[in-house]
């Protein structure tokens, strides 16, 4: 369960971070009010998630898949298409972040 936490934590932080350029500092209240929700309920289900999943591997997770899916959704809402090098570090994160989950001892069930 405790990944389903940080799975949700994942996907508001994508919302919020993505709602971010919407609020265009934070004068549209609308995409303002998407950024501060989501980022309150990324941050309670980060919480429920470090239950039994260590700090770091939670957080190497839920930043290096946050990093990726923000690029991805920023690709196709607002046309920041990511260049060759960009894609090679997300490649190089994605490997990370299966390395931890795989190899880890650290990683908590």
């Amino acid at each position: 369960m405790n990944y389903v936490y940080l799975g949700v934590a994942i996907l508001a932080e994508v919302i919020a971070t993505s709602a971010l350029k919407a609020s265009d500092h934070f004068t549209r209240f609308w995409p303002s009010v998407l950024v501060v929700l989501s980022y309150c309920l990324a941050f309670f289900s980060l919480s429920f998630a470090l239950n039994t999943i260590p700090v770091g591997v939670a957080y190497a997770i839920w930043c290096g898949l946050g990093i990726v899916l923000v690029t991805i959704v920023s690709a196709f809402i607002y046309r920041q298409i990511p260049n060759v090098p960009v894609l090679v570090g997300m490649g190089l994160i994605i490997v990370g972040v299966i390395v931890v989950n795989v190899w880890s001892d650290s990683v908590g069930e």
